[in-house]
């Protein structure tokens, strides 16, 4: 371990639950400031639905136009 000479100046008794508690206060800090900051998850979290935006089928091409594009093949 890089830092294992940390253990002879902070208890492991004192110096896990010190981290362990400043993670979990970081974790609720941030999911806190997601849910007052953003409006779409409180809505995802609520269960409703969003909008889902659907593409519209391109125009079919006309055959000229596709055969134009593809390039010439050469018999073998």
């Amino acid at each position: 371990m890089i830092y294992g000479k940390l253990w002879c100046v902070v208890k492991p008794s004192v110096g896990i639950p010190l981290f362990l508690s400043a993670v979990a206060v970081g974790s609720f800090a941030v999911h806190v400031a997601l849910v007052t900051n953003t409006t779409w998850v409180k809505a995802f979290l609520n269960g409703n639905a969003a909008a889902v935006a659907k593409a519209e089928a391109p125009a079919a091409a006309a055959p000229a136009v596709l055969a134009a594009a593809q390039p010439a093949q050469t018999p073998r």
